[in-house]
């Protein structure tokens, strides 16, 4: 959604998606467009008794699903058994697919696609009818920012927000809606309270100060924050059941070609960040299971509300390095840190409520580690 990128990084991107798909076992997609008529704007009246059953209860909305975080996601559902419609907003990001062979009379089923504009309420809701729930996995990047991010996409990005949350409470199949968020979007305030003594936990309940963020030029984290708001009073008093997964940088393989864009709008303030314990990383595997797993938690009421999701807090100023090398951003992490290496951090980030919850919706006990290196 609002992504602008060269003929190089479209093709890198597409050589990627390729590979992951390879790597993954072949999701190959049958294309298609499922149009519906539009059903007017009051929220929709839903069948009591829960979520849909049959077939409908496994078909979901992707927005964003070509994306760095949105197409592992896509692939998670996939593997649990999902069909995807994958709700594409340009004819750039056809192509894409289309170079991707994931067409074609010979596709397997599991992805659908239809053309919506995420500003475009109408066209929103005839992608999501006949899903039974939504991930929004779309964000704004502006190529052109000198952070990659800017304050007006920004606004946009919330409104943008706002407009798919009142697509989905209109769309009487859709019952449920994962939201990507950002850690961003919990971590930049200017006076927490603090205690000398012990840290500061960081967890659910902290938001973002939008006035912090703009007065620092925070861009970036003032969208996440601005956009995660927009979608829970969106959502306030309807027949819709939300989750934001907050997630932190987001790494993973290609990430450096796949996601530099939204990396480097993400780190900006990165180095204060270090500083007070508040840097971490979150593969995007880790990140796509915390979405399909809340998804389904939430259909026995056992999901709600926020979550933090990261795997790894960067405390060392030669890893925040690596990740500037990575990322071709000016070094200077580790001179900039010297002497304050020693330092307590005065915050600690918590992720205890994502933790239980993956913990017990996984059917099997198994530790996931991610080393530091980061692609």
């Amino acid at each position: 959604m609002g992504v602008l990128r060269s003929t190089q990084s479209l093709q890198a991107e597409v050589d990627e998606l390729r590979a992951a798909l390879l790597a993954g076992g072949g999701h190959e997609a049958a294309g298609g467009w499922r149009r519906s008529a539009g059903r007017g704007h009051a929220d929709a009246k839903r069948a009591p008794g829960g979520d849909a059953g049959g077939a409908a209860a496994r078909a979901v909305c992707v927005t964003g699903g070509i994306s760095f975080v949105g197409f592992a996601v896509v692939d998670r559902l996939l593997r649990h058994g999902y069909t995807v419609r994958l709700a594409l907003e340009t004819q750039e990001d056809m192509d894409k697919l289309r170079e991707m062979e994931m067409f074609g009379e010979d596709g397997r089923d599991g992805v659908w696609t239809v053309m919506a504009n995420v500003m475009d309420p109408e066209s929103l809701h005839r992608a999501f009818d006949g899903c039974a729930g939504v991930f929004h996995a779309s964000a704004f990047v502006d190529p052109g920012g000198v952070s990659g991010y800017t304050k007006h996409m920004a606004t946009l990005e919330a409104q943008a927000a706002e407009r798919v949350i009142e697509a989905c409470v209109r769309t009487e199949s859709v019952r449920k809606c994962v939201f990507t968020s950002s850690l961003l979007a919990c971590v930049w305030r200017q006076n927490y309270p603090h205690d000398r003594r012990c840290p500061t936990i960081i967890d659910e309940s902290c938001w973002s100060d939008e006035s912090f963020c703009r007065d620092n030029k925070l861009w970036f984290a003032l969208g996440k924050t601005a956009a995660e708001k927009a979608a829970w009073r969106a959502a306030r008093g309807r027949d819709l059941k939300l989750v934001t997964i907050c997630p932190a940088l987001v790494t993973g393989p290609g990430f450096r070609r796949r996601n530099s864009t939204a990396s480097i709008a993400y780190l900006k303030g990165a180095r204060a960040m270090l500083a007070d314990g508040l840097l971490a990383t979150a593969n995007v595997e880790t990140v796509a299971e915390a979405h399909v797993l809340a998804y389904e938690a939430m259909g026995d009421n056992t999901a709600g509300g926020r979550y933090i999701c990261y795997d790894h807090v960067v405390k060392r100023p030669e890893e925040f390095a690596e990740l500037e090398r990575q990322l071709g951003l000016p070094g200077g992490a580790a001179a900039a840190q010297g002497s304050d290496d020693d330092r307590p951090a005065r915050f600690e980030l918590c992720k205890r409520k994502l933790s239980r919850l993956m913990s017990s919706r996984r059917r099997c006990t198994y530790d996931t580690y991610y080393s530091v290196a980061f692609d």
